[in-house]
């Protein structure tokens, strides 16, 4: 507790080297402490911004934790990219830590799926444990009032899940009081989550943490359920370096709560327990002492280099290379894309029994709305294909946690229109997860997105969102066109250390949309593998039309393939096509290869064109070749509307389609052939 105090003192005396925002623990010294002391190397923690006492007690260094404070080099948790008490952590020794971001309550979605794969690796015996594992999620009372929390609440509670909720109660959220915030605290409001127990405790008194505390993890590493502590603390210094206490709180606000400073109450207590004034005196100064050490060779300490900037964007991926076998000589028949998915993950849940999947109605009883995982649920079993509520949130940030202990997740999102409540998730926890945790921890998982209009869908089931997708760095988006295409990137992305997004056109599944009966293939080996950032020339023009300047490549993706076969007829060999199969990685170099032989280019996609990914693409297209260029790049997508008409005539209307297409080619190519 000294040495939290210390740091917390000498961080104040040196603002202006202490430049970087930053909280302390000073106030919820007891509870953290507490619930360091209980923490095995096999458990799992998920500190908050404020965590700096657990962070110590589970045995880092001060140093350690100033590294961070000071964003340099060194910093052992992010190396130097993330803010103080942001702690990402696979010390063999030391229970381990997944990527920790600031949104207030965003870590009790990926916390709860650490859970959640702890109890698969149990059930399945994939992994011995000297110790039955433990999850702990710090929180602040203001981040129950998250809708994301409580999807967290609720699956742990139905699942029964091997994790603590611990929410530290000191009655501030920033400058919002608790009544201004909610209508009870933690304890209260969990009440609604049968299953999920509770207990409250003096989170200022150590000597009452530290028995509370006991409790609730003996209970949870015996009993292998959920409970939640709502531990009641003080805030004595500042919400953080940035906000003060001094812009919001009175005076009084603040007696009260100093009168309940942790350290003070257990000096009194050992003060009546025996322990001599002079011996706590020493361990104070000598506290202070280690601290201005520690501090001052933290400062001394080397910052990152710059060029270290761009390192563990990604993982390094094994997939480079096509492999496999595309066209096994034996085959006959085609096979629709749907089935290429369907067998694809069978084969590999056969082969890893670490695959598990999950989203709603993805279970037996229907195995997609799509029939798109249909017959998974009744091969593997309600463990390994199960369904979930309405709760994309966390059937997406749940991946994070599932990935760190090793499994490997396949979720899927019902519609991309219904992706939005899980944006959250993808930006601040998966996107960012490699980058921020210095590569520690790569978040391995296959996000599958039903997409695309067709057929009168209607605006909540048509929409196309790959701009948005593509504006998160940190992920890999694949778009496949064919059975084929789709076998082989979702086995690559099954290989992929990264987060990966298939985008799947739900008119391209069964090939029942005119035009689109090349959507089936002849189904690759199991061994197929297709890399992303390998697009494909699937039409070419001739070579002897190239030569007269005469042709052009349009270039897209899913549906949009099918629109460009059809127009492209009428033209001859004057039109080649680029397929691009993924977004992210993007195949620049065969792009701008064939946009500069051509020197005419369209970028064709399903989007509303207005600020799309096409739209960029065709910037990047002009800068990298302009100098080859006969026309300037041209670009055709939907109208620019808020959603797609249920009408089939508006839907017509809205959408690209090959007549429109052929339009726009006659006016590329109208001076040239």
């Amino acid at each position: 507790m000294m040495l939290a105090k210390a740091m917390a003192d000498i961080y104040e005396e040196n603002r202006n080297i202490t430049k970087y925002v930053h909280s302390t623990s000073r106030g919820h010294e007891a509870i953290q402490l507490a619930t360091a002391y209980q923490l095995k190397k096999e458990d799992w923690v998920s500190p908050y911004y404020r965590d700096e006492s657990l962070l110590l007690g589970i045995g880092f260094e001060p140093y350690q934790l100033m590294l961070q404070l000071l964003a340099k080099k060194d910093d052992p948790f992010s190396g130097g990219r993330s803010y103080y008490s942001h702690p990402a952590s696979l010390d063999e020794d030391k229970p381990k830590i997944i990527h920790q971001s600031s949104a207030t309550g965003m870590q009790a979605i990926p916390t709860t799926g650490v859970a959640q794969g702890l109890k698969y690796i149990e059930e399945f015996n994939l992994k011995n444990f000297e110790n039955n594992p433990v999850v702990v999620c710090s929180m602040g009372d203001n981040s129950v009032t998250e809708g994301e929390v409580s999807e967290a609440f609720q699956f742990a509670a139905l699942h029964q899940l091997p994790i603590i909720f611990l929410v530290q109660d000191n009655e501030w959220g920033i400058s919002v009081t608790k009544d201004e915030a909610r209508t009870c605290d933690a304890h209260d409001f969990a009440a609604g989550f049968v299953g999920l127990s509770r207990m409250r405790i003096d989170g200022t008194d150590f000597v009452k943490s530290f028995e509370g505390m006991k409790t609730a993890f003996d209970f949870v590493r015996n009993e292998r359920k959920p409970i939640l502590v709502c531990a009641k603390t003080v805030l004595i210094g500042h919400h953080t370096s940035g906000v003060r206490r001094e812009f919001y709180r009175d005076e009084a606000d603040l007696e009260k709560h100093r009168a309940k400073d942790p350290g003070n109450i257990l000096r009194k207590y050992l003060l009546n327990n025996g322990i001599d004034e002079e011996e706590l005196q020493k361990i104070t100064k000598k506290c202070r002492l280690e601290i201005e050490e520690s501090f001052q060779k933290a400062i001394d300490a080397e910052d990152p280099s710059p060029e270290s900037a761009t390192q563990h964007i990604f993982a390094t991926t094994p997939i480079t290379e096509e492999t496999g076998t595309r066209i096994p000589p034996e085959a006959k028949e085609k096979i629709v894309m749907v089935d290429a998915a369907i067998h694809a993950i069978q084969e590999l849940m056969n082969k890893h029994p670490e695959v598990v999947l999950y989203g709603q109605d993805v279970g037996e009883r229907i195995g997609g709305v799509f029939r798109e995982t249909v017959t998974l649920g009744q091969k593997f079993g309600n463990k390994r294909v199960f369904n979930t509520a309405i709760q994309e949130a966390y059937i997406i940030g749940s991946t994070v946690g599932m990935s760190a202990v090793g499994l490997k997740p396949i979720v899927e999102v019902q519609f991309a229109d219904y992706i939005y409540p899980g944006i959250n998730q993808l930006v601040t926890e998966i996107s960012k997860s490699n980058y921020l945790s210095f590569g520690k921890f790569p978040v391995s998982n296959i996000i599958r997105v039903p997409i695309g209009a067709y057929g009168g869908g209607g605006p909540y089931h048509s929409g196309s969102v790959e701009s948005i997708l593509a504006n998160i760095k940190g992920i890999k988006i694949a778009y496949p066109s064919n059975a084929a295409d789709f076998k082989g990137l979702l086995k690559a992305a099954f290989y992929d250390p990264n987060p990966c997004i298939m985008l799947e056109h739900k008119g391209l599944y069964w090939s029942k949309v005119p035009g689109t009966e090349d959507a089936k293939t002849i189904e690759p080996a199991e061994d197929y593998i297709l890399p992303f950032g390998k697009a494909e020339i699937i039409k070419r023009a001739s070579e002897d039309e190239i030569s007269k300047g005469r042709t052009m490549v349009i270039i897209t993706y899913g549906m949009g393939v099918y629109w460009a076969k059809e127009a492209a007829q009428k033209f001859g060999e004057n039109v080649e096509i680029i397929d691009l199969r993924t977004l992210i990685p993007l195949d620049e170099n065969l792009i701008f290869e064939r946009v500069k032989l051509h020197g005419k280019c369209l970028v064709l996609t399903e989007e509303q064109i207005q600020n799309s990914f096409a739209e960029a693409l065709a910037f990047r297209i002009s800068k990298a070749c302009f100098r080859f260029l006969d026309a300037p790049v041209e670009t055709l997508g939907a109208l620019n509307l808020p959603a797609v008409p249920i009408n089939l005539i508006l839907e017509k209307e809205m959408l690209p389609n090959a007549e429109k297409l052929e339009q726009k080619i006659e006016e590329i190519l109208l001076e040239t052939i």
